[in-house]
């Protein structure tokens, strides 16, 4: 008898896995640090460069941790939360309407507060049209709003997935996690593969001058190898509903992500940028799912983590816009280190209090209302559902961004 629950029609299992949206809004903050330092490398000197160099030191692979969860993350809730009976055409009516309407209204925003006396039409419309990822091109793929580009990644998520999770869901139980690590391993030696078949250029990144943009595009940006880290996703999720994956607890799963993020300080920084955090990261996603599954207590299901994690697609997408106009509202000047510190907790307040604004006045309501096609009344006989429907994401099961 098989013990895969994906196949069993009234498998066990919560609805809203609350530990993985309470984890959302902590991935979204590391990257707020992040990009906090980069201001410094972008024209904004809000600190004295010796002092944006240490700080910038002590986050630089902050933001591709939180960046690889969030991709992690969405293949495996959306597994987790799929159903034979969705499309996929409406499985990406739902997505559009989750990504593109706050996308567009932050790509304005970002242009009046900062981006347009320096941003050419060519670049502001390949951000407008999410095509910022197809070219090896720092100016180009952080245009307008820096934090967009891995939205335009995910979009190549959301027109993968029906095919990915057909293919995936073929995999017998019993191999499911030979895939996992033949994934990993992928991910892993993709940083490899990058720095020795990509010619490495002439352009190197300002702020890790050892680092070929050409080589940092390949294994980082490029869209194509990071559908690595979202069939990684998919992969571990179809594990933990067939029962097959090995848990060892968030305890220790915080524990072996903490310690691999101080890896990544030893290691040369395409590495750490992508490799060292992915596979501890799905093991937390993990072990929240299942302690979710379970009705195990977590320090990230509590309304308070709930309710900024609902909020963290809007605070990812809008606080560098809040970062940098906190700081020409303030009088754009270069600060002490205390006085940096409470212009971040100022960025910080602001970019929570527009997130909540965008989430209730725009992704809410339009998730809400137009996400579902309108139901047309019941015919007599109901119809069979074509064998050949995709099993697609159909619920609000702590939907990744």
């Amino acid at each position: 008898m098989s013990t895969d629950r994906m196949s069993a029609p009234g498998r066990p299992r919560v609805t809203r896995l609350n530990t993985l949206t309470g984890l959302r809004f902590p991935a979204a903050f590391v990257v707020f640090l992040y990009h906090a330092a980069l201001l410094g490398f972008l024209g904004v000197p809000w600190l004295s460069p010796e002092n944006v160099h240490d700080y910038y030191r002590s986050v630089h692979h902050a933001g591709a941790l939180g960046v690889s969860f969030f991709f992690v993350l969405s293949g495996f809730v959306l597994t987790w939360s799929a159903r034979d009976t969705d499309t996929a055409p409406r499985f990406w009516r739902r997505r559009f309407l989750k990504i593109v309407p706050n996308y567009l209204v932050v790509w304005v925003l970002a242009l009046v507060v900062f981006a347009a006396p320096h941003t050419d039409m060519k670049i502001g419309l390949l951000n407008l049209f999410m095509l910022q990822v197809y070219y090896p091109d720092f100016a180009i793929n952080f245009g307008v709003n820096p934090a967009g580009w891995s939205l335009a990644v995910e979009a190549i998520f959301y027109l993968s997935f029906p095919l990915l999770l057909r293919l995936i869901k073929k995999i017998p139980a019993n191999r499911i996690n030979l895939w996992v690590a033949i994934v990993g391993l992928g991910i892993i030696a993709t940083p490899f593969l990058s720095t020795h078949l990509v010619p490495a250029g002439s352009v190197f990144m300002p702020m890790e001058p050892d680092t070929s943009v050409n080589q940092y595009f390949f294994s980082y940006i490029l869209p194509f190898p990071r559908v690595l880290d979202f069939a990684l996703g998919i992969l571990v999720a179809r594990s933990v509903l067939s029962g097959r994956w090995r848990n060892i607890g968030m305890v220790w799963a915080g524990a072996l992500l903490i310690a691999s993020y101080a890896v990544g300080y030893f290691t040369p920084y395409i590495y750490s940028s992508r490799a060292v955090c992915v596979i501890p990261a799905a093991v937390l996603i993990a072990a929240g799912a299942i302690a979710d599954d379970e009705g195990r207590f977590t320090v990230f299901r509590n309304k308070v983590a709930v309710w900024l994690g609902d909020i963290s697609f809007a605070f990812y997408l809008v606080h560098f816009t809040v970062l940098e106009g906190v700081w020409k509202l303030l009088g754009s000047k270069t600060y002490t280190a205390p006085q940096a510190a409470a212009m971040m907790l100022l960025s910080l307040g602001v970019s929570i209090l527009a997130s909540w604004a965008l989430y209730g006045l725009i992704e809410r309501p339009i998730t809400q209302r137009w996400s579902n096609p309108r139901k047309r009344p019941a015919p007599a006989q109901q119809e069979a559902v074509p064998a050949e429907s995709l099993p697609l994401a159909a619920g609000r099961v702590g939907e990744e961004r």
